[in-house]
């Protein structure tokens, strides 16, 4: 294992001191804080997305145990390295999309640049305020065959991981403190802390500025360091839709209006950033960036266009490009690059294709690099083939053996070949480099690619300290200082606003059939006899609360008599609307969208929820014999704890205010659909009983109600506790009484009058109608059925429904987006 043996073939001493640690920890324990740190990632919702995985996006970021261990006297070399690398590339950013005088004296050929889909012409003359325009630089280090570290690719695009290895060394601070604390290990916290003093300063306005985060969304691979990302820095996370360009500026769309947007952090490949002037198909820009990044009024890091610099190409032409912009050769070199561009290169590329990696000189989802080794004669036949035929588009490098780190694997070290990916952020005139980065291992110990993609490992990477750290000083002092804003006034995008209103909704929805369900089992299961008519009014209500139709309203008798199957399919089929795995799938989805304003508790019990979910279909693999009822206790509690954790974690600011609206208005309408169907049909006593106990059941009331009213069941008194009585905290009035307060705490606009908006005044409607009914009419028979019950119940659900799309109507952004209506004149050039 390379990296912890010198030359001589001895242990280093920091690694000695580290095996030791884990040798006395005995393999028992070293398993225990093993699984440890996996429920820590699990609970934190780390996951990477691996494209093509069905269990995407479940799968939970990989932390191997054992670090990666770097001294400070070979950091130090290898951090002034990288320092001087993002300078120079700094500089070659600055020339590409400037005066190109590395192309007018030759050191570059114009095809290397000109003929790469990176290079964005629409992009020239563009400066951010400073001397530095790349803000974040990032590269894959790989220990050379000599014990040096040297360059296999840069990212800058916009460079990944950074979160990740925050993630990493917060998971082992906690799997192993003492270990931890006793290496004198460098922190991370003031790169992080320094990446958020350069986005402030590239605003164009000082006083107030507004940063904000933006990510394609929850489906890419690493939206989790996203939400992380902007959750730690304190940041808005955005999608294309958040924004829009208008007079002149970058807004984002919120509850109170538009917000100018001063920077974007973007988490978006720089071709998709703007329909209109890059690439016209791209869902995941803004229409007409471009022009506002022009004009300065808002900065973009990295600049768009920096995507360029990941051209493999110009790692032919570093020692040239050296020389030209800094003067010297740099300190850490790079790994041979051959590119098809040049004929003696491709000769070289043709005769000895077995020994090279090759690459794309244009890095997208739907190519990758080849190892030559691994292909077959007609395999290497073939892709010679498509290199002569456009030789200026692929690169090739030595397939070099990675210095080896040990891995847990199976219960044992192994050795495994690793990547570096270190960071630097441009601060105080120079570049900050991450004391540490992401420390990846391959899959096999012969792996040639070490990808998140390819299943490989990540690690933290400790730089050992000669002297303990002292306690970090914030660099946010003078926050500590400044005034406080009420919870209600701060900006939320309101797509994030939508996805919390819904997630709650959601959740509600599937709580009052996973209720009713459970209820129906018991009843179906219990020593009991219900008649046929009974269970028909029961079944039917499941249809109708759920919204399964055609389901049990007006089926045959045989399928009333043998309901399992039809059960079984609300409960589990996800591609069934309504069902309970639907509902939860778009609850889970909807945390994902806004994910950055959860808490870790609230995304551990989300995760509750999603392994729940994941076992619901062996739990009900014994149909109505097994009692399923049991199966579906795990996902009632998980959704009970997420209510409690909103009632009593979240601040009370629009976001919270959203979701509980939402949950109030599903609470309403499911309670008034349960209601319908079990109360409004006339049934014999005996039947209205069983039908009586089942709507008290499935609303959380059985047992208020046997307390209050000793005596057997009664229409009226069971309709005062779930419709009138506000000491229910699940009766109808309840939640429109909380709904009215909610609606009246929306923003209003700044110049309505004293009247109720629209929304205020179907709430207060609502309200009044359950306040002013009469317990003796509603529960009046007429036809053979509860008609005055019906009548007003029917009323409330349209109030509901009205009163819902007033304010999705009002709050929420349902514009079309942006269509491109001519080819942009970069396009296709």
């Amino acid at each position: 294992m390379d990296e912890v043996f010198d030359a001589n073939g001895n242990t280093k001493p920091h690694w000695e001191v580290l095996l030791n640690s884990f040798h006395a920890l005995g393999s028992t324990t070293f398993l225990d804080r093993l699984n440890k740190a996996q429920r820590i990632l699990r609970d934190d919702g780390a996951t990477y997305n691996i494209y093509g995985d069905p269990k995407a996006p479940d799968n939970t970021w990989d932390l191997d145990l054992i670090p990666s261990i770097i001294s400070s006297n070979e950091w130090g070399k290898i951090e002034s390295g990288l320092q001087e690398r993002a300078e120079l590339f700094n500089l070659l950013l600055k020339d590409l999309y400037g005066p190109r005088e590395l192309i007018r004296h030759g050191v570059i050929p114009p095809q290397a640049l000109f003929g790469n889909k990176g290079f964005l012409r629409a992009c020239h003359g563009i400066q951010l305020p400073g001397e530095h325009q790349l803000i974040l630089h990032a590269v894959d280090l790989i220990r050379g065959a000599d014990g040096n570290m040297c360059v296999l690719t840069d990212r800058t695009q916009s460079p990944s991981g950074a979160g990740y290895a925050l993630e990493n060394r917060t998971v082992m601070s906690r799997v192993l403190p003492s270990l931890y604390r006793n290496s004198q290990v460098h922190r991370l916290a003031s790169f992080f802390q320094q990446i958020r003093a350069k986005l402030t300063s590239l605003s164009p306005n000082q006083e107030d500025p507004r940063i904000v985060v933006l990510t394609p969304g929850a489906h890419n691979e690493t939206y989790f360091e996203h939400a992380y990302f902007a959750n730690y820095l304190g940041l808005h996370l955005v999608q294309s839709g958040d924004l829009i360009v208008r007079n002149g500026y970058v807004w984002m769309k919120t509850l109170d209006g538009l917000s100018r947007v001063d920077v974007i952090l973007r988490r978006v490949d720089d071709l998709f950033c703007d329909p209109v002037e890059l690439r016209s198909d791209s869902q995941l820009g803004v229409p007409n960036l471009l022009t506002v990044v022009r004009s300065g009024r808002v900065a973009i890091a990295n600049p768009l266009g920096s995507g360029i610099l990941e051209n493999p190409v110009f790692l032919k032409y570093l020692p040239q490009i050296s020389k030209k912009l800094l003067g010297r050769e740099l300190r850490l070199q790079s790994v041979s690059n051959y590119w098809g561009g040049d004929p003696e290169d491709l000769r070289y590329i043709v005769d000895n294709i077995e020994s090279l990696v090759i690459k794309p000189t244009f890095r997208s989802a739907d190519t990758s690099s080849v190892s030559g080794r691994r292909l077959t004669k007609q395999q290497k036949q073939e892709l010679i083939t498509r290199i002569k035929e456009r030789p200026e588009q692929f690169v090739g490098q030595p397939l070099l053996d990675a210095g080896q780190l040990p891995t847990y694997v199976d219960g044992q070290l192994l050795p495994r070949p690793a990547l570096l990916r270190s960071f630097a952020v441009a601060h105080s005139g120079s570049y900050s480099v991450m004391p540490g980065g992401l420390t990846r291992v391959g899959v096999k110990e012969t792996s040639f690619e070490i990808s998140n993609q390819s299943g490989s490992q990540s690690k933290d990477t400790w730089i050992i300290s000669s002297e303990p750290q002292g306690p970090h000083a914030g660099a946010d002092e003078d926050v500590a200082g400044a005034p406080g804003r009420d919870a209600d006034l701060i900006s939320l995008p309101s797509r994030v606003v939508e996805n919390l209103f819904w997630m709650g909704r959601y959740a509600e929805r599937a709580e009052a059939s996973l209720r009713l369900l459970r209820t129906v089992f018991m009843l179906l299961n219990g020593e009991e006899p219900i008649s046929l008519n009974c269970q028909r009014i029961i079944l039917e209500t499941v249809t109708s609360v759920t919204a399964t139709r055609p389901g049990f309203i007006n089926c045959s008798e045989a399928l009333i008599r043998s309901p399992e199957k039809e059960l079984l399919r609300v409960v589990g089929d996800g591609s069934s609307s309504g069902s309970v795995r639907s509902n939860l799938n778009a609850m889970l989805y909807c945390a994902d969208e806004s994910k950055e304003l959860l808490s870790s508790d609230t995304l551990r019990v989300i995760n509750d929820i999603r392994d729940a979910l994941s076992e619901l279909d062996i739990g009900l693999s014994g149909g109505l014999a097994s009692a399923p009822e049991e199966a579906l206790d795990p996902l009632v509690t998980a959704l009970m704890a997420l209510s409690g954790l909103a009632h009593e974690s979240m601040t009370r600011d629009f976001g919270w205010r959203f979701m509980d609206i939402g949950r109030r208005l599903e609470r309403s309408l499911q309670t008034t659909t349960i209601i319908h169907g079990l109360v409004v049909p006339e049934a014999p006593e005996a039947d209205q009983n069983i039908l009586l106990s089942a709507l008290l059941l499935s609303l959380e009331a059985l047992i208020s109600y046997r307390r209050r009213y000793r005596a057997r069941m009664g229409v009226q008194t069971s309709l005062d506790l779930v419709m009138m009585d506000t000491s229910n905290p699940r009766s109808l009035l309840h939640q429109l009484e909380q709904l009215n307060r909610h609606v009246r705490k929306l923003p209003r606009a700044q110049d309505i009058r004293h009247e109720l908006s629209p929304e205020e005044r179907a709430t207060l409607q609502a309200e009044t109608l359950i306040k002013l009914s009469l317990l003796t009419e509603l529960s009046a028979r007429e036809d053979g059925e509860r008609t005055q019950l019906k009548q007003t119940l029917v009323t409330l659900k349209a109030s509901l429904n009205t009163i819902s799309e007033l304010v999705s109507d009002k709050y929420f952004d349902h514009r079309e987006t942006s269509q491109q209506l001519v080819s942009s004149v970069w396009e296709n050039s």
